[in-house]
């Protein structure tokens, strides 16, 4: 006798979500719940930002996540501190940018082709439990807006009560790309940092502004602006006074904001939480920001997301004909645990001023390609990054 497919419901489409659901579809019988449908998503206010490197781009090949044709990858990470540039590293495997709302819809109706169910509709605290009750299990994806339940918090490492950065984003027309093509990464010291990055839109190639300004900083200038003409203004006198080398880039007449909703002003507190508990005596799993938010400072979000949606898959494939409980929850955040701690711990330290020894890093990297090579992969290979900075040698 054929044993029918245990069910499993994702709440939440984000990179978490969408992950999830290509690598489990053929093993499980998948039900996707998303609040906005995908044209509401594509026709929508941008969400964030996001840059997929070498390993995501690698789980996506595996799991047979879309790909998106003809796009200028992203093949280097320009660093500045102040207006100085210090070097571009070369990263050891090209990164792409697509703008979210594309992605998520696009790959919502890519799962729904391969069998996929979607339900339009949103969950809150209280309707969750009847989910709970009609699956075998439920896995908050919801984001930084989330979690739907009260995963525990890891207390060592969320040390933060209140937002460190306030990120403002926009997608623009009228930069001309730096080069090689690349991530820009510029810190501002007592400021905040500003990354500069390549992307796909439905509107051709763009350049994503990305500035994090320290609360009540001089960079934090954004506040109570609503409408994409203001923004847009706000940005360009920002650049021009803060970003020189970025303003020598931008065509005047042709700088605009892609579309009249891609602009965003946010702010999170950072926060790590167990990613499962019992409810009743049912598993409950979370993935990606939901239990894993970190401040966006080292864009680590959505590469954090997709590396515990595999990590999620791992487990409950070896768990695939037991009984989930407690074990197979305690199995799954055993896999992601000190990955976490690695790219939380990074992250945290770059809210904070650089320590000396980095600062000497990056000045090395200016003389070094192999070096600037080096600290260009941080940002795919966070264990690296997370070494440098715990590193109690000084490094000359």
């Amino acid at each position: 006798m054929r044993l029918l497919k245990k069910r499993i419901c994702i709440i939440g489409s984000g990179v978490a979500g969408l992950h999830l659901a290509y690598a489990l579809r053929n093993d499980f019988d998948i039900t996707v719940i998303e609040r906005q449908s995908p044209d509401q998503i594509r026709r929508g206010r941008i969400m964030s930002t996001q840059v997929h490197f070498g390993p995501t781009r690698n789980r996506e090949t595996r799991f047979n996540v879309p790909k998106w044709g003809e796009q200028p990858l992203i093949e280097s990470i320009h660093i500045t501190i102040g207006n100085q540039k210090l070097f571009v590293g070369k990263l050891k495997e090209p990164a792409s940018s697509v703008d979210q709302r594309l992605y998520y819809s696009y790959s919502i109706n890519d799962l729904i082709e391969k069998g996929v169910s979607f339900r339009l509709e949103k969950v809150d605290r209280e309707s969750v439990e009847v989910l709970i009750n009609e699956f075998d299990l439920v896995i908050d994806c919801t984001g930084k807006n989330g979690p739907l339940l009260p995963f525990s918090i890891e207390e060592d490492l969320s040390p933060f009560k209140t937002p460190q950065r306030k990120c403002i984003v926009g997608y623009f027309k009228g930069i001309k790309a730096n080069n090689p093509l690349g991530v820009g990464v510029t810190v501002l010291p007592e400021l905040g940092e500003v990354f500069e990055i390549p992307a796909v839109t439905e509107h051709g190639p763009a350049t994503i502004m990305f500035i994090m300004a320290i609360p009540s900083s001089d960079l934090d200038v954004f506040k109570g602006i609503k409408s994409a003409d203001k923004f847009t203004l706000k940005m360009r006198s920002t650049v021009q006074q803060f970003f020189s080398e970025i303003h020598n880039r931008i065509d005047e007449k042709n700088f605009a904001l892609c579309d009249e909703k891609s602009f965003l002003q946010t702010a999170l507190t950072p926060i790590i939480r167990k990613p499962y508990l019992m409810v009743k005596n049912k598993l409950v799993m979370g993935c990606g920001d939901s239990v894993f938010l970190n401040d966006p400072i080292t864009g680590q979000g959505c590469n954090l997301s997709s590396y515990c949606a595999e990590q999620l898959y791992e487990t409950l494939m070896e768990y695939k004909n037991f009984k989930w409980d407690v074990e197979t929850g305690e199995s799954y955040w055993n896999r992601t645990k000190q990955y976490v701690k690695e790219v939380t711990e990074w992250t945290n330290a770059m809210t904070k001023p650089l320590p000396e020894h980095i600062v000497q890093l990056l000045f090395q990297g200016a003389q070094d390609q192999i070096k600037a090579n080096e600290i260009a992969e941080w940002f795919a290979n966070p264990t690296k990054a997370y070494e440098a900075f715990t590193s109690t040698k000084f490094i000359v």
